[in-house]
């Protein structure tokens, strides 16, 4: 017994190592989209009522597509299922270069909805640290896999001054060379997974246990089947509506605030100084979003995951005061947006920890794929109505419907803490 436990520890160890490394270099293929998405969307749609639809079909890609990758993990096991997201967010590059370069906002949506599917493989990465994980240690290994895209996420978004480089050599728009540098960090990515991920993590786990998870892996493509199974665990329920509400808050407010810079900009909109500074405080963004990560997961195997996700809503609602009240400093949005990812990585890694541990293996991986499909898909309602949100009301009032859909979460973990 002591030898298969030390065995399995190993194995975890070198498993979390892998999906690190490989998180780092696949991390880079939603950054340029993000810095540069809403940008792109006005220039080749014409119209800002667009500005938010690049994000939107990107976490629409990650909604769609993280049952089908789930339901694969469960009958195929992680490795196939994280390269076979990775092989589609890299056809999206392409696709995202081919828009810039004809000029075809169709191609640019088809590009922004493939490429969703690496943040579908990030998020089941986190997932995947925690089948052989020790339960005391959970907070800790799922942790350190959302730290590691760190790198390539916040070197994503300041790729558009290399990759306008890279452009000028392939003769080939400025801002198409950003994107062929996100496919070269997601094809390592790949290679990473395909070639190190042994023993798969998830078939080992259903070694381990004896369990015959294929009966789940048939109807675990049904919305229905994770809804039933969440309905009964109130700390499941609390875990996916803390998640839900944070994702789709940082997604509609991040998402805006690119523009909302140009557009404080003026006439320097068009100035490279001014993409470089929207470049930085996205890059701070993302920092907040994963570089603490670590420290989330110590706080939530020392606190509970219950206390830290509300302490991240709680930071969530503090951002988008910041970002509402005082939207015309630059260095206060700034700060807004580094709160607004602190909140996101502390609500995201204790509730998706609090998620694993109320809930038996066998029930696990379906509703893991139903909250990463929820948490997109509500990524993708804030993005696309924080553009016409903030058409009507301005970046401000993106800000205040922000706060109040993290009210009413925090409120509603609140409730069931005191049921509990």
């Amino acid at each position: 017994m002591t030898s298969t436990a030390e065995t399995t520890r190993s194995t975890q160890r070198r498993i979390v190592r892998t999906l690190s490394v490989a998180q780092i270099f696949s991390g880079l293929g939603n950054g340029s989209t993000l810095a540069l998405g809403s940008i792109l969307a006005v220039d080749l749609s014409g119209s800002e009522a667009w500005a938010g639809s690049v994000n939107t079909a990107l976490t629409l890609g990650t909604a769609v597509t993280a049952i089908p990758l789930s339901r694969l993990a469960l009958q195929r096991g992680r490795r196939l299922a994280l390269t076979t997201g990775l092989a589609a967010a890299i056809a999206g590059t392409f696709l995202m270069v081919a828009a810039v370069t004809t000029e075809l906002f169709v191609l640019l949506l088809g590009g922004a909805f493939l490429v969703g599917l690496a943040s579908a493989v990030n998020l089941q990465a986190r997932f995947a640290a925690t089948d052989l994980a020790e339960p005391a240690h959970r907070g800790r290994d799922l942790s350190l896999v959302v730290w590691a895209i760190t790198i390539g996420a916040v070197a994503g978004p300041n790729m558009v001054a290399p990759g306008a480089v890279l452009a000028g050599w392939l003769d080939i728009p400025p801002a198409a060379g950003p994107f062929l540098i996100s496919a070269l960090g997601m094809v390592v990515g790949a290679a990473i997974v395909t070639l190190t991920l042994h023993p798969d993590p998830l078939l080992t786990r259903r070694g381990l246990d004896g369990e015959d998870l294929l009966p789940v892996a048939q109807r675990s493509g049904a919305w229905r089947e994770g809804w039933r199974i969440i309905g009964e665990h109130p700390a499941a329920r609390g875990a996916v509506t803390a998640v839900i509400a944070a994702h789709a808050v940082m997604v509609a407010v991040m998402s805006m605030t690119p523009l909302h810079m140009q557009h404080h900009a003026g006439q320097a909109a068009g100035n490279p100084d001014t993409i470089a500074l929207i470049g930085l405080t996205i890059s701070l963004h993302i920092a907040g979003m994963y570089a603490l990560s670590p420290l989330m997961g110590a706080l939530t195997d020392r606190l509970g995951p219950r206390t830290t996700a509300l302490a991240g809503l709680l930071t969530l609602l503090a951002a988008a005061a910041l970002t509402g009240l005082a939207s015309q400093s630059m260095g206060s949005v700034t700060v807004g947006l580094i709160l607004l990812g602190l909140g996101w990585s502390a609500t995201t890694v204790a509730g998706s920890t609090l998620l694993v541990a109320s809930l038996t293996p066998a029930e696990r991986i379906p509703v893991q794929g139903f909250s990463d499909a929820t948490m997109s898909l509500a990524g993708a309602v804030g993005s696309a109505a924080a553009g016409p949100i903030m058409g009507l009301t301005g970046y401000s009032g993106v800000s205040a419907l922000a706060a109040a859909v993290v009210a009413a979460a925090a409120a509603a973990l609140l409730r069931l803490r005191v049921r509990s």
